[in-house]
């Protein structure tokens, strides 16, 4: 089964760390990442730029829009994509991302979503 990760972080906590503390959470996860690749759960893996755009129906057609503009803190920062055995497996992973709990519980998190087909 595949699953979309989702991650989720605060960019003005992230950008208010100490020097170096960012870099090592990064060696970290990146670490996470390759674990992942090497047993082939790993599928895709990207960090995402900060702006988006929101597509939404209107009367008039698909209107677009700088967005989606939420009452949050977080954002989705990246994504990863896994193939796994179970949902139980997927939900693992997701509990050892090295970011969840990272210098408090404010930090973010993630959403995962099993992906349609095969």
């Amino acid at each position: 089964m595949k699953y979309l990760m989702l991650i989720y972080g605060n960019e003005q906590i992230w950008n208010s760390l100490p020097a170096g503390e960012l870099e090592a959470l990064i060696a970290e996860v990146d670490g996470f990442n390759e674990s992942l690749r090497a047993t082939g759960e790993l599928v895709d893996c990207q960090g995402l730029e900060t702006r988006s755009r929101a597509i939404r129906a209107s009367k008039d057609g698909p209107l677009v829009t700088d967005g989606p503009y939420l009452e949050a803190k977080e954002h989705v920062g990246s994504y990863s994509v896994l193939d796994v055995d179970s949902e139980e497996r997927a939900l693992e992973i997701a509990r050892s991302y090295p970011a969840l709990g990272f210098g408090g519980t404010d930090r973010g998190g993630l959403e995962m979503w099993p992906l349609m087909g095969r």
